[in-house]
């Protein structure tokens, strides 16, 4: 684990301590990694399921969770009002047994906690897809004023001698063609979860073509979506299309787009779509020996992250701390 990065998230989460749902409180990973959230005093886990349940899980699994509130949807006092609360929400797509129904399940129910204010963020997955887990954002805590879609991005780690290296990428795991506009989005998002993260975003709109190099749509879309970009967003530093050797390589960069303010230096990584944003992330996982912390999802209003099924204890805890540390 990035040492230094989760230092510095913890440290601002001691300076406002948050609450986070865990939609799957049976789960072992789920439960090691809040027995050692509880550690702490910086982050108190809210585990959704039947109290008898969770508790024998974690007798079983030997895990200490004195500390964890445990809500079971099934007893849960104030269902009425989160009834009428989705209903609201939802402006007469769903009936109330329906709205009723929903809620009984953990992932509109953790959500449903997240809307009301009886916690800050939610972290699901452990068992189910990535849609399980969107919906339900989508629907109920919505997105932020602006943004017209989710997104994702991972932060890339790597230890070096001293310390670490930090990129961003996006998206890689939620859109699958995005246009021109949604890419300005992506760039935005994936720029200031950067920033969280200790990273001066240098941004670069990635290509098989650098500066008109290459032509094709896929070319012409990511230098049109650099170009709003920068015009939406003219405090951030950003380039397009480029190829990713110029991107990250300054010899090369100093052939292909010497005046770039960013060939040669990007950390920040805008693909063109989830192919090569999955690709990209992975090839960085598997051969850099970058560890990668994600999917964060972006532009919604309340820090809401989706586990991947396979994930152990130690990704849960990684990301619970990135998602806390996101509200």
């Amino acid at each position: 684990m990035a040492v230094h990065m989760f230092k510095q998230l913890i440290d601002t989460l001691k300076k406002s301590p948050k609450r986070i749902v865990f939609t799957e409180g049976t789960d072992p990973r789920i439960l090691e990694a809040s027995a050692r959230l509880l550690a702490g005093t910086w982050l108190t886990p809210i585990l959704v399921g039947s109290e008898e349940d969770i508790r024998a899980a974690a007798e079983e699994a030997g895990y200490n969770i004195r500390g964890a509130e445990i809500v079971d949807p099934a007893h849960f006092e104030d269902m009425d009002a989160m009834v009428d609360m989705m209903m609201e929400l939802r402006k007469g797509k769903m009936t109330r047994e329906q709205c009723a129904a929903s809620l009984r399940q953990a992932n509109y129910f953790g959500t449903m906690l997240v809307k009301m204010g009886r916690a800050d963020a939610l972290l699901g997955g452990a068992t189910y897809s990535t849609a399980d887990t969107v919906r339900p954002a989508l629907q109920l805590i919505k997105t932020k004023p602006g943004h017209s879609i989710v997104c994702s991005c991972f932060i890339m780690v790597r230890e070096t001698v001293g310390g670490s290296e930090v990129l961003a990428m996006g998206d890689c795991a939620i859109n699958l063609d995005p246009s021109e506009d949604e890419l300005v989005e992506i760039a935005t998002g994936t720029a200031d979860c950067a920033k969280i993260f200790g990273i001066d975003p240098q941004v670069a709109f990635l290509s098989y073509s650098t500066h008109g190099s290459g032509k094709g749509p896929t070319v012409d879309k990511m230098r049109e979506a650099a170009k709003k970009t920068k015009a939406a967003r003219p405090d951030l530093s950003i380039d397009g299309e480029m190829q990713f050797d110029a991107a990250v390589s300054p010899k090369v960069a100093e052939t292909k787009c010497k005046d770039s303010p960013v060939a040669g230096h990007a950390n920040t990584f805008v693909f063109p779509d989830i192919n090569a944003g999955n690709i990209g992330y992975k090839i960085a996982q598997r051969l850099g020996n970058f560890n990668a912390y994600g999917p964060i999802l972006l532009g919604l209003n309340a820090p809401i992250n989706d586990l991947s099924r396979g994930c152990n204890a130690q990704e849960v805890y990684s990301m619970a701390i990135i998602t806390a540390a996101l509200a």
